[in-house]
């Protein structure tokens, strides 16, 4: 099994920046990681992507956070990241952290998520 870990949720004012990370780990070295994304879930709303990151770094944002959020990631640790600046009250979720993954050579690509972390923006 693969684990993905969020950090860097909190509360923040509107017009405020946070940075999320997530950490990709297993007990064994991971084979490979395609994409990794982050979603986002509302209160009474379905989960929506955000922002996706292929391994050669190709991005897409869905268009609400376009020029606001950046996504990157660090393929040597297993990482991703979510930059969000000049951030809305329309923004308040829980984001998770998605990863395509193949634990071993001989492992299918597998769809994983973290448990995800609560970004609070406040009007």
């Amino acid at each position: 099994q693969v684990q993905l870990v969020e950090s860097g949720g909190g509360l923040v004012q509107a017009g405020g920046s946070l940075r999320l990370s997530c950490t990709a780990s297993a007990s064994g070295v991971i084979f490979s990681i395609n994409t990794m994304g982050w979603y986002r879930q509302a209160p009474g709303k379905q989960r929506e992507l955000v922002a996706l990151i292929t391994s050669g770094k190709n991005t897409d944002y869905e268009d609400s956070v376009k020029g606001r959020f950046t996504i990157s990631r660090d393929n040597a640790r297993n990482m991703v990241y979510l930059q969000m600046d000049r951030l809305k009250p329309e923004d308040t979720a829980i984001y998770y952290c998605n990863a395509r993954a193949r634990l071993t050579i001989l492992s299918t690509e597998e769809n994983y998520w973290g448990q995800g972390t609560q970004v609070t923006v406040s009007s």
